[in-house]
Parts: structure tokens; sequence; C-alpha cells
């Protein structure tokens, strides 16, 4: 296991991530220990979560993965671990997060905080960060800008001040960003240095084989500003291991559970691109999961991949992927399918 610096900050977190979205909907209480405690033994010091964890979002199960986590991690060496939790932002109609009140104000912020921490069993959070835009933009598939959506929003520099305040208290280190834009992530930088307020340090975004939109201006942007990407959903919601090729959906998997999630990877030409990669992964030798990863990690903007997984196996493969360097030759075929299908699951 390698370690990166995370952005200008003076955290050094694995190479791999672990996600934990699955903790509390497709993992119970003791599956969620066991990958953790796997995790810790391999090597991983980051652990990801949100405060409206697990996914699909929902009332009854809201919070349980940060309570798992919490259960877990008040029996661990909290300063070797690095632990990054995210605020909900606005437009879902989640009236059990603050009874629907999800815009990044202070209060929902500082509430926000306190929860995370109350659930996490911990005394700070290491990286903490806004899930989405206050603002609107396009996300999670939707790929045009619609000056028509637009819809009041926190000024950012309002935003940045609350979280600057719970900096000074102690209560988060570091403050990061999630599925922002080019704009977005320089407007925040350009802020903090005029207003003399904390810089965000990294930015968790999509990234994968079939979705390189990152690599299209915020991969200039973030190395200007010295941010690291988080890659999440570095398989594609699965899609990249190759198991949906020929439209099958196998039982318990994330596409038969939770459709209307992945409608980005139900677009023309994900499929066609996935055969291309899933022919270089068997032609050297690889699982397709072994190959994705390890383009991820190849990259030179990623301070970490995030890995999810339903089941310790799963996660002991995903794992393999440290195993494997991809030569330039495997490179420049992944490039070539790259040309053909770019970007088709964005």
């Amino acid at each position: 296991m390698r370690y990166h610096p995370l952005g200008h900050s003076s955290l050094q977190v694995s190479e791999i991530c672990l996600g934990t979205m699955t903790f509390g909907q497709q993992n119970t209480l003791a599956e969620a220990h066991e990958q953790l405690d796997y995790a810790l033994a391999q090597g991983i010091n980051f652990i990801d979560a949100a405060e409206m964890y697990p996914v699909p979002a929902q009332a009854e199960t809201q919070g349980a993965t940060e309570r798992y986590i919490g259960e877990w991690l008040h029996h661990q060496q909290r300063d070797q671990l690095i632990i990054a939790t995210k605020i909900a932002g606005p437009g879902r109609p989640w009236h059990w997060i603050r009874n629907g009140s999800l815009s990044i104000t202070r209060d929902n912020i500082r509430q926000a905080v306190a929860d995370s921490l109350q659930r996490l069993k911990t005394d700070y959070i290491d990286l903490y960060q806004i899930h989405w835009p206050d603002r609107y933009v396009p996300q999670f598939g939707a790929v045009s800008y619609d000056p028509s959506r637009e819809r009041p929003t926190v000024p950012i520099a309002e935003q940045l001040e609350a979280l600057a305040e719970l900096v000074q208290a102690g209560l988060i280190r570091y403050i990061g960003l999630s599925n922002e834009t080019p704009w977005g992530v320089s407007e925040f930088c350009h802020l903090a240095e005029q207003l003399g307020l904390p810089k965000v340090v990294s930015i968790q975004n999509a990234y994968n084989l079939i979705n390189r939109i990152f690599e299209v201006g915020l991969a200039e942007v973030c190395r200007r500003e010295q941010i690291g990407l988080l890659a999440y959903s570095p398989l594609g919601f699965g899609v990249l291991t190759g198991k949906y090729l020929g439209g099958v959906k196998p039982q318990g998997s994330r596409l038969a559970l939770f459709e209307s999630f992945g409608q980005r990877y139900l677009k023309p030409n994900v499929a066609e691109a996935v055969a291309g990669y899933v022919n270089i992964a068997q032609k050297y030798g690889l699982t397709p999961a072994q190959l994705a990863l390890a383009f991820v990690r190849s990259r030179w903007f990623v301070a970490s991949t995030i890995i999810g997984a339903t089941s310790l196996a799963q996660l002991k493969e995903n794992l393999s992927c440290l195993q494997v360097e991809l030569s330039a030759e495997m490179l420049a075929e992944i490039e070539a399918v790259h040309q053909r299908y770019p970007n088709p699951a964005p």
C-alpha cells in the first residue's frame, strides 16, 4: 500500500480508500466491521462516509453507515485513521434530515457536523466534504448546464466561513468538495485566498474508464490549486467488471437492486466500451476489476481510489489491484478503446 499527500494538507492517505455507502443497507454491522478490520490489516488508513448513507437514502436507515463506523472506530487507535464524511446538499426531498433543510447554511453545517461526530463516536472529522454543491449544477449523469434550473443558493463565502469556524474549533481538520465543477473549485479557492479562510484540499468526483470527464477542466484546476482527487465509482457501479454484458443483471447486484441509480450506465456505447476493456483485461490475464482499478490508481491526479464492496470476497478482489501495474502497451490499448468510445457514462 502506498500513501499520498491529500492535496496541500498534512494528511497522508492510503492509495485505496474504503467507501462505506453499503453499510446499513447491503451490509450488516458484523459485515461492515469485518470489512473495516480487513481493510485496516491491508494498510488502508482512509475511510469515507456521508450523513445520508447508506444508499438508497431513506428515513429508516439514514445515519446507519456512520453509526456502524463509530461502533468500530471507538475501539481503534483514532490518530492512525483518516475519517471523511459529507454534508448532504439541497435539491432532494429528504424530510428526515434536518426536517428537509438541506441548504449549506452555517446552522445546517454546525448541526450536520455535530450529528456526524455523535454517530462516529469521535471528537473530530479529518476531512469534511460538501456532498454536492448548494447551487444548481448538472450531476449524477446529467451533463448539460441549464440556466433555467438555477435556484437560490447560499454564497460560497458564507459556506467557507461556516466551515472555517469548525476548523478553528477543532471539530474538522480539512475541508473538501464533491461532485463539483471547474468553476466551483476555482471559486472556492479564490474566495478562501481572498478572505483568509481554509482552502479545500480534495474533490470527490466520479472517475473511471467510461467516465473520464475529470480530465477535461478539473484536472488542470486541481493541479494548479494542489487539490487531490478522491475517485469514486472506479468500477462504474460494477459495470466495468463485465458482469452486466449481455443484458444480464445478476441477483443481488446493484443494478438489479437499485436500477434508478444506474441510469448513467445504460447509455449508448457503454456496453461496447466495457467489452473493449474486458478484452484487454483477459488478454493480459487480469480480471476486468483489476484493470479498471489499476487504471484509476495510475492517474497522476488521483490521491486515493474509493472502493466499496458488498462482501469480503469482493473487497479482497478489489484490493488485488495493488499487485497490478499497467504497462505502456496496456495503457495504449486502453486509450484506443477510449478514443472509440469516449466517456459513454459521464
